[in-house]
């Protein structure tokens, strides 16, 4: 699961929707609001779920956030970048492609 706020989750998506072409599942938690933190229906997600994906265009605010959330019961992988830095589709597809192949 890619989890991502603000301009960041529109960029995801479009990385989420080339790997779904390439038959990886994964799938996209975007939280409308980040106080409270929706860490109820983040752990919705954790049957089907083992890893999460924090994709965040700054360093880390939201990460411990996830960690909370799903207890240690997934891997919880941080992709960030500070410094105004805007992702690229690419650049996430490749941090999914990289997740997926991390046993």
């Amino acid at each position: 699961v890619v989890v991502g706020f603000g301009s960041t989750w529109r960029i995801a998506l479009d990385a989420l929707m080339r790997a779904r072409q390439e038959g990886i599942p994964v799938g996209l938690f975007r939280p409308i609001s980040l106080w409270p933190f929706p860490e109820k229906a983040l752990k919705e997600l954790l049957p089907r779920a083992k890893k999460f994906l924090v994709v965040e265009a700054n360093n880390g605010q939201m990460i411990e956030d996830v960690r909370l959330a799903v207890c240690a019961n997934a891997q919880v992988v941080h992709y960030g970048v500070g410094g105004g830095h805007i992702f690229t589709p690419d650049e996430i597809y490749q941090e999914i492609i990289r997740l997926e192949q991390m046993e």
